[in-house]
């Protein structure tokens, strides 16, 4: 019996862990659902500037064609390579959404 009630335990401890730190589904009738959504992927490219700085390799960015998306991850993508206090995984994420929320002019949905 123990062990059927430590299992169920873990089972609801992976589920919370594998929960954490995802955003839920965007209404697409939200009219910041696609900025919002935009500023998603800039966090993933914040992180893997991160990674390529933290492994020595060179600053990859886009070609600026004069949209706003190539201009905000391109600054984004030079910050995290110009400042060391961008120092883990999670603040390069935080710096990258942060930045593009305002950069973009979002508003953040109420959880």
């Amino acid at each position: 019996m123990k062990h059927l009630i430590v299992a169920m335990l873990g089972v609801a401890v992976m589920q919370t862990a594998w929960a954490h730190g995802h955003a839920g589904p965007i209404d697409d009738s939200m009219p910041d659902a696609q900025r919002i959504r935009f500023c998603e992927r800039v966090r993933d490219h914040a992180l893997q500037a991160f990674y390529n700085r933290d492994k020595g390799r060179p600053m990859k960015l886009f070609d600026e064609d004069g949209s706003d998306g190539a201009r905000i991850t391109n600054h984004i993508i030079r910050r995290i390579y110009a400042e060391p206090q961008i120092s883990s995984p999670k603040k390069a994420e935080v710096f990258g959404r942060g930045t593009c929320n305002e950069m973009m002019g979002t508003k953040l949905p109420a959880d």
